[in-house]
């Protein structure tokens, strides 16, 4: 009885925290107009308030991985809520554009610390039979999040501004809170005794952000001269975490875990080329369509609604059938939907984007919770926080790949301007021409996902 307390308890706290998190940046896609109408800022920058969270996110996932690991995964699920809903609190009060990008870098810190406590301590908690299920739970609740971030972010944004949305998450964080400090009373840090390789953890951060800045200032010769140091720096931390005494991730896995390495493969892949539909088209409803904030929210809300149903069947018959076939079959539907908006034009019926937000949702809902119990089942139980945190790596950098693509096309096809109506057609040049990246990138990711290995003989 007290096992099954237990669980429900690091279930419905990493599901809060998921929820939260997957609200916020679906809700704040739909904020994007109306933040930019307040602080009068162009459309790069406009990209920048979702890629620096994410960025934050993607720099402090791994080392919270791995202080997971050596202090306690409790511990680093309780930290990240806490911080992710001050943040959240804050951000609503921002005064000017630079506060408010402050207030999204800590709150994209929080969002890092509680993604990988949450994941690490549900993967210790519940055995491989029950894995898949308890995952595909955890899914859902993201997509939930999702699912209610574009309906309700559009309502609360237009009948009380865009600062709204940022309250919506402190009681969802002190529900959480409250509920971790109350029923979760044991500690699992199976590297207990190990230390943080704090040089290490540098590295990889300045890499990271040299690496996606760098790619916003593309074709510059800055841009390209970022992206070479960041390979530098990959190589360096690729090297040192070889033959430091205590790595802050073990690269090791990449080179002997084939399941594991394809597996994370597939994860950046889907995530690059899926995170950018959102951010595209809540823009494209908005400025293209002329729909206020919450018909556009009503109309995304049709992809997560799907995968917020599928997830929880599709992480439970991961658990019985091949997590591969599943999930790569998500992804040959997922490529089929990003082809399906290559063609969306001015004029353009709703059901185009009907459509393809059927094919997306169910094809991302039946790639996500097959890949994530592939990942985490593939490994022994003392690399959890840090292949938990090498999971929600892939897709955050995922995520910023693709964000960071979209800010390239404005650069290339709008320039330091706003989007207004004269440059609409330019914007939807932007759109297609990212879609269609996105689209061939998922068809090569079909292959790695096809061509993993068996979980079960590994079992």
């Amino acid at each position: 009885m007290e096992n099954l307390k237990l669980k429900n308890s690091v279930l419905l706290a990493g599901a809060i925290a998921s929820f939260s998190s997957s609200f916020m940046g679906s809700s704040m896609n739909i904020a994007l107009p109306a933040i930019q109408e307040e602080f009068s800022i162009n459309a790069i920058m406009l990209a920048w308030l979702t890629t620096s969270y994410l960025l934050a996110t993607a720099v402090a996932l791994v080392p919270a991985g791995k202080i997971g690991d050596i202090y306690g995964r409790k511990k680093t699920l309780l930290l990240g809520i806490i911080l992710f809903t001050v943040a959240s609190f804050f951000s609503g009060f921002a005064p000017s554009i630079h506060a408010f990008l402050i207030m999204r870098i800590i709150q994209g810190i929080g969002c890092a610390i509680q993604l990988t406590g949450g994941m690490a301590l549900l993967t210790s908690v519940f055995p491989p039979k029950e894995r898949g299920r308890a995952i595909g739970i955890n899914v859902s609740a993201v997509y939930i999040g999702l699912s209610a971030g574009p309906f309700l972010g559009g309502i609360l944004t237009q009948h009380l501004g865009w600062r709204s949305i940022f309250f919506v998450s402190v009681p969802f964080g002190l529900t959480a809170i409250i509920m971790i400090l109350k029923y979760i009373k044991d500690e699992w840090a199976d590297a207990k005794g190990q230390s943080l390789d704090i040089i290490g953890s540098t590295i990889y951060g300045i890499s990271l952000i040299a690496l996606i800045y760098g790619a916003t200032l593309l074709p510059n010769k800055t841009g390209i001269i970022l992206i070479s140091v960041s390979f530098i720096g990959i190589i360096a931390f690729i090297k040192r975490q070889l033959t430091v005494k205590y790595p802050v991730f073990e690269v090791r896995l990449f080179k002997n875990n084939r399941l594991f390495t394809f597996s994370s493969i597939a994860a950046l892949i889907n995530y690059s080329a899926t995170t950018v539909v959102a951010f595209f088209l809540s823009l494209y409803l908005q400025y293209i369509k002329g729909f206020d904030p919450q018909t556009a929210g009503l109309v995304l809300i049709v992809q997560p609604i799907l995968m917020a149903v599928i997830s929880p069947y599709s992480g439970r018959l991961s658990d019985k059938i091949e997590p591969g076939k599943i999930a790569s079959l998500g992804m040959a539907l997922t490529s089929i939907g990003l082809f399906v908006l290559v063609f969306l034009g001015e004029n353009s019926l709703l059901v185009h984007i009907f459509i393809a937000q059927i094919l997306l949702g169910t094809g991302f809902a039946l790639f996500s919770s097959p890949n994530t119990n592939a990942i985490m089942s593939s490994v022994q139980k003392q690399y959890y926080g840090i292949v938990s945190g090498s999971t929600s790596t892939m897709r955050l950098l995922g995520q910023m790949l693709s964000l960071a693509t979209a800010t390239v096309m404005f650069s290339i096809f709008i320039g330091n301007e706003k989007i207004t109506p004269q440059n609409y057609y330019l914007f939807l040049k932007s759109l297609k021409t990212s879609f269609l990246i996105f689209a061939c990138l998922c068809t090569i990711g079909i292959f790695f996902s096809y061509s993993r290995g068996k979980l079960r003989s590994k079992d």
